[in-house]
């Protein structure tokens, strides 16, 4: 599926911000799942200085800074990206071998993904999670089932809330309130999954919303959205795989999602964060919009 994604971002400040450093996670992945065939961040009043990097976890992040006063900033990020449906695994190890595999042992081999078991900023590893999870993580039972079980199981349990919860929002908080937005039933399934000892990152990106029948497409109307990857070992400690899945919709991610970035949490992937002199008061807006390229097959 060929997909147009434009993330706009709008700041007024009151009084005007004097010098700002801004640092940005807007540009989607290109890897073997999907290609970025275009991408253009446009930024008002243009910056100082603007680089691009890719930061740990292989995302591109870019940078820019401001040199003079500005009570307003937009930053529009254009992307055109071709997606494509993952298929589900065929098969997992038991979850309490994938746990034993992560843990730290003399002269084991290291993998990679063990970083992704540990409590992160936004994730603890708690005992609450770990109850809530349990049902699901019977003896035996393979990994990928037992994940999927859980994404479904805070489906049903947690009301869809955009008011209950904002970026801040600890993680156990929104476990007990029953109620967050994409990015707490996110940050609740890592909770769960770490603190059973399974490696498991955040990732943040799109989702194509289809309108009700009959209606248009709104333009901005869409928003970020973020779900969960959770690391599937090789039997045959040659490697594994990660395999998205989404509590927020009760399935796997496919061709209608576009993946922006990946991360411990979302304090690793936040669209935008910065630093500013000035500007103490301030509004923010945002508009997404996800739609086809017309004309494109799929």
């Amino acid at each position: 599926m060929l997909l147009r994604v434009i993330h706009e971002t709008a700041y007024d400040y009151v009084p005007p911000v004097k010098t700002a450093q801004h640092m940005a996670h807007l540009k989607p992945r290109h890897d073997e799942r999907q290609q970025v065939l275009s991408h253009r961040l446009a930024i008002a009043p243009a910056p100082a200085l603007q680089t691009e990097t890719i930061d740990v976890y292989g995302n591109t992040r870019a940078f820019f800074s401001l040199a003079s006063a500005h009570d307003e900033l937009t930053v529009v990020a254009d992307s055109v990206v071709s997606t494509r449906g993952g298929d589900a695994p065929a098969a997992s190890l038991p979850w309490e071998v994938v746990r034993e595999r992560m843990r730290y042992h003399r002269k084991a081999a290291w993998d990679p993904a063990s970083e992704f078991v540990f409590a992160s900023p936004y994730v603890p590893r708690h005992e609450h999670f770990l109850a809530y999870a349990r049902p699901c993580f019977a003896p035996g039972r393979p990994l990928w089932d037992a994940a999927q079980a859980l994404m479904t199981k805070i489906h049903n349990d947690f009301e869809y809330e955009t008011e209950a919860t904002d970026v801040s929002t600890p993680a156990l908080e929104a476990l007990a309130l029953r109620k967050g937005v994409c990015q707490d039933f996110a940050h609740i399934m890592l909770g769960c999954l770490r603190s059973l000892g399974l490696p498991a990152r955040y990732v943040s990106g799109y989702l194509l919303t289809q309108p009700p029948p009959g209606k248009p497409r709104l333009v901005g109307a869409d928003a970020s959205h973020a779900w969960v990857s959770v690391y599937l070992p090789g039997a045959d400690r040659a490697g594994g795989t990660w395999a998205d899945l989404d509590p927020t919709n009760d399935r796997m991610p496919g061709e209608d999602y576009v993946r922006l970035a990946t991360g411990r949490d979302y304090s690793d992937v936040s669209p935008i964060r910065g630093v500013i002199h000035g500007g103490a008061n301030h509004t923010l807006r945002v508009a997404v919009t996800v739609s086809p390229v017309e004309g494109a097959a799929g």
